[in-house]
C-alpha cells in the first residue's frame, strides 16, 4: 500500500466464526445462528492499526425504539422494533450512509452490533452472532462473527457485541445507506430498559489526504459505580502542534439526563483533556446519541435524536492536540450508570 505503514490484528478464537457473505433468502432471515464462544468479559485491544494518508469513517444505527409515550426514555420505557425495510421476515432494520470519499480505497472494515437480550421477552443468545447486511442497492447477506463474542448478564441487564470483519464487503459496493437487520435484541418493558444498534467502521486511503495514525481497539467492558473506568492508550506517537483529530465511541446503556459519564484524553504527561460538545455534554457524554462532532452527521433513517441507550459517536480531538501530543490515553466510566463500551477509534494527524 503506497505510503503506508499497516498493522491489522485480527483477534480469533477456537471455533470462531470467520465472516460470510451468504444469499439471504427470506426463509434464511429467521434461521438460528451457530454459536459462537461468548465471553463475559473482552479485555480491549488492537483490531486495526495503520498510518496512511486517509481517514476512518463510520455508519451507525439504533435498532430499538421507544413504544408510544416513551421516546425519550429508556430504564423503564417500552422497547419496541425499529424496522425500515419491507421484508415480512426480518423483525427489525435500520439504515446509515457511509460516506467514503469519491476515490478512496477502503483498505478495512468491520461491523459491529450488539444490545440487550432481556427486556420484556428474552431472546436466545445463539442467535447473537449473525446480522444480515444489505449493501448500498443490494439485498441482505448474512454476517457472521470472526471473534469472541461478549456476552454479560449484570445489573437486570443481558448485554452482548458481536463483530466481524466485512473489508471485502465494502470495499466494492457502490456509495450510500447500509442495512443492517436481525440485531439480537429484545422489545418489551424492564427496570433497566432496552437498547441495541450497529456501527459499521471503515478505514480508507485516498493520496491528496493528509498523513494520519489510524487504531481501532475493540472489546466488551463494563464501566460503572461498582466497575470502575476503562483506560485504553490508543497511541503512544508524537503529534504537532494544532494537529486535527477525532476519537469515536461504541457504547451500550449510555442513559440522557443521568449525570456522570466522561470521556477523558490523556495527550502528555501533564495535560488531561475532558472530551465532550454540545450534543453530549462532559458530564453526560454516553447520553444515547449517534452524533459527529456535535451534530447529526451522515444520512440515517430512522433519524432519532434520542436513540434509548445506543451511543456511536465522534468527538473532535483539536482541543486535545492544541499543543501537540506524544500520547493518545483514553479513559471512560461512569459515576452513576453502568454502561458497556465496545468500541474505539482514532484519526490524527501526523503532520500538519
Amino acid at each position: 500500500m503506497r505510503n503506508s505503514a499497516v498493522l491489522a490484528v485480527r483477534r480469533g478464537v477456537s471455533g470462531a466464526l470467520s465472516c460470510a457473505v451468504l444469499a439471504a433468502a427470506p426463509a434464511l432471515a429467521s434461521a438460528a445462528a451457530p454459536v459462537p464462544e461468548e465471553a463475559a468479559r473482552v479485555p480491549f485491544a488492537a483490531r486495526y492499526q495503520a498510518e496512511l494518508h486517509g481517514g476512518i469513517v463510520r455508519a451507525a444505527n439504533a435498532s430499538a425504539k421507544g413504544g408510544k409515550g416513551t421516546e425519550t426514555a429508556n430504564d423503564g420505557a417500552a422497547i419496541g422494533y425499529v424496522d425500515v425495510d419491507d421484508n415480512p421476515d426480518t423483525y427489525n432494520s435500520s439504515r446509515a450512509e457511509l460516506r467514503v470519499p469519491e476515490g478512496a480505497r477502503v483498505a478495512w472494515a468491520r461491523l459491529y452490533w450488539g444490545g440487550n437480550l432481556r427486556v420484556g421477552e428474552q431472546k436466545p443468545p445463539k442467535d447473537n452472532g449473525r446480522v444480515l447486511v444489505a449493501e448500498p442497492g443490494g439485498q441482505y447477506k448474512a454476517v457472521l462473527a470472526d471473534t469472541l463474542v461478549g456476552h454479560r448478564t449484570a445489573e437486570g441487564a443481558d448485554a452482548f457485541q458481536a463483530s466481524a470483519d466485512v473489508t471485502e464487503l465494502v470495499r466494492w459496493a457502490t456509495p450510500g445507506q447500509w442495512t443492517v437487520a436481525q440485531v439480537n435484541v429484545a422489545m418489551g418493558r424492564s427496570a433497566v430498559g432496552g437498547w441495541g444498534g450497529w456501527t459499521l467502521v471503515a478505514a480508507y486511503e485516498k493520496a491528496d489526504e493528509p498523513l494520519r495514525r489510524l487504531s481501532v481497539w475493540d472489546g466488551f467492558e463494563t464501566v460503572g459505580p461498582r466497575s470502575g473506568e476503562l483506560r485504553v492508550v490508543l497511541d503512544r506517537h508524537r503529534y504537532p502542534k494544532g494537529a486535527e483529530g477525532r476519537l469515536g465511541v461504541v457504547a451500550y446503556d449510555g442513559d440522557r439526563g443521568t449525570s456522570g459519564d466522561y470521556l477523558q484524553v490523556r495527550t502528555s504527561r501533564q495535560k488531561v483533556t475532558s472530551i465532550g460538545d454540545s450534543a453530549n455534554s462532559v458530564n453526560d457524554v454516553l447520553n444515547s446519541s449517534i452524533t459527529e462532532f456535535g451534530e447529526a452527521g451522515s444520512t440515517r433513517f430512522p433519524a432519532a435524536g434520542n436513540t434509548l441507550g445506543y451511543d456511536s459517536d465522534i468527538f473532535d480531538l483539536r482541543g486535545a492536540l492544541r499543543q501537540g501530543a506524544d500520547r493518545v490515553h483514553v479513559r471512560l466510566g461512569s459515576r452513576e450508570d453502568t454502561v458497556w463500551l465496545g468500541a474505539l477509534f482514532l484519526q490524527a494527524d501526523v503532520r500538519r
